[in-house]
């Protein structure tokens, strides 16, 4: 045998990206939403979505509540008791909203419908639906905002779709 015949030729490597794994992130959170939703009580819609890191209060579970299409970034806590004051409350997240990561929400907040919570904030009053806010405390930037699923600008759909349209020509 020749030398030439025993060096092996490099094999390629099929490289799968993390995209591969959604299905599996996606069928662990509807786990994790349904022992949220069964065991602990919780009102968590089906279509909203969260980081595994979220932090939901145990304490008065039944005080937190997840409108549809909304998503929940990493390391969010939602709360909904604040024992000093011996206050059990609902926590309330409207339907297509974006909190941001790290952000926490206190007990009896109710945060509207089609509304942005900038990351790292701490929302300590309501906020009215179609807003914008940030900050700590959270304060409203921008109102009258229309939302796509998730919290999305209805603009980032529009780019999303030119840009798949110009990759395809």
């Amino acid at each position: 045998m020749t030398a030439e015949a025993t060096e092996a030729a490099p094999r390629k490597v099929k490289r799968a990206g993390l995209n591969r794994l959604h299905r599996l992130r996606y069928a662990i959170i509807d786990a994790v939403r349904w022992y949220y939703r069964r065991v602990w009580g919780m009102d968590l819609h089906p279509s909203c979505q969260f980081s595994l890191s979220t932090k939901f209060d145990k304490t008065w579970p039944k005080g937190v509540h997840v409108g549809a299409d909304s998503y929940i970034a990493f390391e969010v806590r939602i709360l909904s008791h604040d024992m000093p004051r011996g206050l059990f409350t609902d926590t309330r997240i409207g339907e297509r909203c974006f909190i941001g990561g790290s952000s926490i929400i206190m007990p009896g907040v109710e945060i509207g419908d089609d509304c942005v919570i900038g990351a790292g904030s701490v929302v300590t009053r309501s906020i009215p639906s179609g807003s914008i806010a940030a900050g700590n405390p959270a304060r409203v930037l921008r109102s009258g905002m229309s939302l796509g699923q998730y919290g999305r600008l209805p603009e980032a759909d529009a780019n999303e779709a030119s840009k798949a349209l110009e990759m395809g020509d």
